[in-house]
């Protein structure tokens, strides 16, 4: 197809009161123009340069929509447990506002960031299985997890044989769910963070890395194991081009919502329209605060800094992230974490889900930068339930717009590798 001259708009079209017109309107009088613009930059000219001409920029700039995020922390004191029940109340709010039973988390949203579990829990729901759909629903991840704390938690046994059978027992289970999936088989780009102690630096995990350079891909199995790992594992890329000691990500990333909301903004390959903080609309998961209480095993010093840098972290980035969406953070920007009262999560399973599930209907717990935390005026539960409703909105409005909110990068292989994924039966720790 060759591609054809820009068709010159008016002024005068340019200069039309929005609220005169419908959207629908708007979309007419810049369909030519618009059109010529994808076609010449993105289909010829690739993503060197998505920016709109300026005069265009003003006109198009909320046909373009907002960049749907989700962010889920580290293992904090529920040990991933108020992150994957919260998520089992957002895809089962999505299904019922939208009609369709087979609704999934992957479907709504267009990038997921996790740390340690949470990091997991974004490989569970966003990998893509042999039918093209996520290999696990929510309501699968959250009974993976409690079946399984044992082998990917720090919850089992203590000191040398933890260090041994631990990563172990994660290993071969990730590689059992997993497969040879690797990060360009995911359904949407994902970020997860370890921490290289080669480099000495974080290290992010990253589909749209991936899809680039070969050298950045790696199995979904090795990133589970490198964003929990404790002590350090080595991997190496699918390539064997990039090898990296890992250790667990809580410590430099708990909180990986700022280095989502960063991606987003300067990908400009994947997310071309996205250029502020009222182009995004966040659903951060929190785990609850660090366990650092009489009954751990570390010493008193060591439980301290374990908490500053993992709770301390975490709500810095809620809070200056919060801040950062300003006016628009009440619509825009939706936080999930515990009250500060609320302890470490234990007994038997269903006491774990049960206490869990006691959290979200607890009021929500708002971060003010340099002020602390407040008690806001909804329960956890009433804010993802509205915000299931505005994921869905963005969801159908995206069908009538023309200009592409997200345009994700596609690799060279036409279907996924062949996953290993079974039943969730069979993955049980008893």
């Amino acid at each position: 197809m060759a591609s054809s001259a820009p068709v010159p708009v008016s002024n005068s079209m340019l200069d039309l009161d929005s609220a005169s017109v419908s959207n629908m309107d708007i979309n007419k009088l810049l369909t030519h123009e618009i059109f010529s613009i994808l076609e010449t930059k993105f289909l010829f000219g690739g993503f060197d340069d998505p920016k709109l001409p300026s005069h265009l920029d003003a006109s198009t700039k909320h046909l373009a929509g907002k960049v749907r995020i989700l962010s889920i922390d580290g293992a904090g004191a529920t040990d991933g447990l108020l992150a994957a029940k919260s998520l089992v109340h957002l895809e089962a709010s999505l299904r019922k506002k939208s009609g369709n039973p087979n609704a999934c988390i992957a479907e709504y949203f267009d990038l997921a960031a996790g740390t340690g579990v949470g990091g997991v829990l974004a490989a569970l729901l966003f990998t893509r299985g042999k039918d093209g759909a996520p290999i696990f629903t929510a309501s699968e991840a959250l009974k993976f997890l409690t079946d399984n704390r044992g082998r990917i938690m720090q919850s089992g046994p203590t000191g040398l044989l933890r260090r041994v059978f631990r990563p172990a027992k994660a290993e071969k289970l990730f590689r059992k769910i997993f497969g040879e999936c690797t990060l360009k088989d995911t359904l949407k780009p994902v970020l997860i963070p370890c921490y290289d102690l080669t480099t000495r630096a974080p290290f992010v995990f990253s589909r749209a890395d991936a899809m680039e350079i070969d050298g950045y891909d790696f199995k979904m199995k090795d990133v589970c194991a490198a964003t929990l790992a404790d002590p350090s594992v080595e991997l190496r890329s699918v390539d064997g081009q990039t090898k990296i000691a890992a250790i667990g990500g809580g410590i430099v990333m708990s909180n990986p919502t700022a280095a989502a909301i960063t991606h987003v903004l300067n990908n400009k390959q994947e997310f071309p329209f996205c250029n502020g903080v009222e182009d995004l609309l966040v659903v951060s998961l929190g785990n609850g605060e660090s366990d650092s209480g009489p009954g751990s095993q570390t010493t008193f010093r060591t439980r301290a800094l374990i908490k500053i840098a993992g709770e301390g972290a975490s709500d810095t980035v809620d809070q200056a992230v919060s801040m950062a969406f300003g006016e628009c953070r009440s619509s825009n920007y939706v936080r999930i974490q515990a009250n500060s009262a609320t302890g470490k999560i234990h007994g038997k399973k269903d006491d774990q889900l049960r206490a869990a599930e006691e959290m979200l209907g607890q009021k929500s717990v708002e971060s003010v930068l340099f002020q602390g935390k407040r008690l806001g005026q909804s329960s956890h539960l009433e804010k993802l339930e509205s915000v299931a409703g505005e994921v869905i909105k963005e969801q159908e409005i995206r069908k009538t717009r023309i200009l592409p909110t997200v345009v994700l990068k596609q690799g060279s292989a036409s279907s996924p590798r062949t996953s290993s994924a079974t039943s969730l039966s069979t993955l049980s720790s008893n």
